[in-house]
């Protein structure tokens, strides 16, 4: 009997290898889509925490004019004009004033990028606040840090019973007024009619007429704190309060 020729099969085809290579760049795909989301996961996480953390600096107040805390210079960059502080709340910060309304939009009381930004004076108010309407901006932070606090004002009850303040004029806060709050509002975010500080007559007209509720009679100088509306992007909050 002739023997039998055995012929070994190939390990693999052509085609075996292309789709071994194949299946090997795919893993390698899905390894690097699930390394940059869990990279990218982790960068947000992070990036929330530190804008949050920074967006209440308590060592900004051992700076205010009136504490007994401060031992230095204040490191607070030299466009602050002023401090305001409503009892009873969070809003406890140094108010600045820069060339535009960009200049501290994005930049903390120290002058350094923050996407928090300060709370920040309009540009083409006088930084003595005596003009009749005096614009004050804020990023709305969550959990009531910066003026994610005048969510609260919406309440009449808590708007009521945290209705005082004080504002601080200068950096070195050489004139100290008592605010009231007497009003609050929502307004839609493309409402010019409130951002005129120049001719404010329309405006102050506007707050009135449009007012969630009153809680006093308008005086005859007003500061005006403006943020986002939290639960709507297209809808912004103010509260309004007399300067005496």
């Amino acid at each position: 009997m002739k023997n039998a020729v055995f012929q070994q099969r190939p390990d693999s085809t052509p085609s075996d290898k292309l789709w071994k290579n194949l299946n090997g760049l795919h893993d390698g795909f899905l390894l690097m889509v699930l390394t940059a989301v869990v990279l990218i996961s982790g960068y947000c996480l992070y990036d929330n925490w530190y804008i949050l953390s920074h967006a209440s600096d308590a060592n900004l107040l051992q700076y205010k004019p009136d504490s007994s805390q401060q031992t230095g210079p204040s490191p607070i960059a030299d466009g602050m004009v002023g401090w305001l502080t409503l009892d009873g709340t969070n809003i406890d910060f140094p108010v600045m004033q820069g060339e535009s309304n960009l200049t501290f939009l994005n930049k903390n009381p120290y002058g350094e990028f923050s996407l928090s930004g300060s709370i920040f004076l309009d540009s083409r108010n006088t930084p003595d606040f005596t003009d009749t309407y005096s614009l004050i901006y804020g990023h709305h932070m969550e959990y009531g840090k910066m003026f994610g606090a005048l969510d609260a004002y919406l309440d009449k009850a808590y708007a009521d019973s945290h209705r005082n303040g004080v504002i601080l004029i200068g950096r070195d806060g050489r004139e100290r007024r008592h605010i009231t709050v007497f009003a609050v509002l929502r307004v839609a975010a493309r409402d010019n009619t409130v951002f005129d500080v120049e001719q404010p007559l329309p405006a102050r007209d506007y707050i009135i007429s449009h007012a969630e509720f009153l809680l006093g009679e308008p005086g005859e100088h007003w500061i005006v704190l403006y943020t986002c509306d939290g639960e709507d992007d297209t809808m912004r909050i103010m509260v309004v309060c007399n300067i005496e």
